[in-house]
């Protein structure tokens, strides 16, 4: 590489904001920090501006500005507050890529707003295409802006197309740990606490993607982001339960031929990989070797019992608002769970009951995605005063 990419970092004090410090610590020459934002954790926040010295940071919760300004501002480091500020933040002209890791639904107007600025994205919040995925690869086409995947399955699925953009995609596989839940039945699911789902076997990720990847929800997401990424129908998508954790997903090809991508589980190699493309830099992150892994396997997911990954491959399917429904319903009661306020298995009755309520729209545009996540919102809370 020669020139340092400038790089902005939506979600700087959540577990990917914080590992792709870490790249960017280990390749300060490499890459530089143009903006820091984060919603809630304003300590955290002002630590990482005061180290590496950003032209921004974005306190997106503005009864903290006032704490994170009078930190900062003495170190000539501008300081806003709110969504809007977020959004904007985003088309400053010293930003080469901007790296999406904030949580849910949040990512989708800021990183419309980067795309229309131009800036090359690299994107860890996978809501923003499940909840509005025709609008924003149709937008990255029109403004000439790469999206270079985060999520360890999509990089792995990125960088075994590399070379082979002209070779048709038979189908795609992507792989699941299966979480911490992995062979339970119903039975043992109606009594799981959130102490239980939040223990993942492999990953080291937020509350909320952690919750999602114990109900499949994650990888039902996974699935529908794929569609957009790669351009694929839903029929050229496959899931496979693989406890390991080392292959990282698979492509094949129209002559039989399968590619994977393995490693040990790090969410560094894949930030790494989308902020650096085409280059592969080098890393001390510790290396996999097949001696300590002499068996790897992998199983069908059983979609009746972790009912999630059939909902999302239905939403898909429908197409139009259905999947933002799916996103907007999983965030409410995944909050829920973690209050402890509804079961592990109610999340999956309560997404499918507000998918059958919220009216459908064929095809949405922008105004059409944020109505239907405000309604199934409500929707959702409704069902969940309603079964106290």
């Amino acid at each position: 590489m020669t020139e340092a990419k400038r790089v902005a970092i939506l979600g700087s004090t959540g577990s990917i904001g914080t590992q792709t410090l870490e790249v960017i610590r280990q390749h300060s020459d490499d890459f530089t920090v143009e903006v820091l934002t984060a919603q809630n954790n304003c300590d955290l926040l002002i630590s990482q501006a005061l180290e590496f010295i950003p032209n921004a940071v974005v306190i997106g919760n503005p009864s903290n500005y006032e704490k994170v300004k009078e930190a900062l501002i003495p170190h000539d480091i501008k300081v806003f507050a709110g969504q809007k500020a977020l959004e904007q933040i985003v088309e400053m002209e010293t930003i080469d890529v901007v790296l999406t890791a904030l949580v849910g639904y949040s990512g989708l107007l800021p990183t419309i707003s980067a795309i229309k600025a131009g800036k090359q994205i690299a994107l860890a919040n996978k809501e923003t295409l499940v909840v509005a995925g025709d609008l924003v690869t149709s937008l990255a086409k029109e403004y000439g802006v790469n999206i270079y995947p985060v999520d360890s399955e999509h990089s792995a699925i990125f960088q075994c197309l590399v070379g082979e953009f002209h070779n048709p995609i038979e189908k795609i596989i992507l792989t699941a740990s299966g979480g911490p839940f992995r062979g339970k039945d119903r039975a043992f699911l109606e009594t799981v606490t959130k102490a239980q789902a939040l223990k993942h076997p492999n990953w080291d990720m937020g509350a909320k993607i952690t919750i999602d990847s114990a109900s499949l929800m994650n990888k039902g997401l996974e699935v529908i982001e794929a569609k957009w990424l790669f351009g694929l129908k839903t029929s050229q998508i496959d899931v496979i339960v693989h406890p390991q954790s080392i292959v990282h997903s698979l492509v094949q090809f129209e002559d039989g031929s399968i590619k994977a991508q393995l490693g040990l589980p790090d969410m560094r190699i894949p930030i790494q990989f989308a902020l650096s493309y085409p280059h592969r830099l080098k890393s001390d992150f510790e290396r996999f070797d097949f001696i300590n892994y002499p068996n790897l396997t992998f199983e069908q997911p059983d979609k009746k019992t972790f009912r999630n990954l059939q909902l999302a491959f239905d939403a898909l399917e429908k197409g139009g608002n259905a999947a933002c429904i799916l996103n907007a319903s999983n965030e409410v009661v995944v909050d829920a769970f973690l209050k402890d306020q509804i079961g592990f298995l109610q999340m999956s009755e309560l997404i499918a009951e507000t998918m059958d309520r919220v009216d459908f729209v064929s095809k949405p545009n922008i105004s059409d995605y944020i109505s239907t996540d405000e309604q199934a919102r409500i929707v959702t809370q409704e069902l969940i005063k309603r079964n106290k």
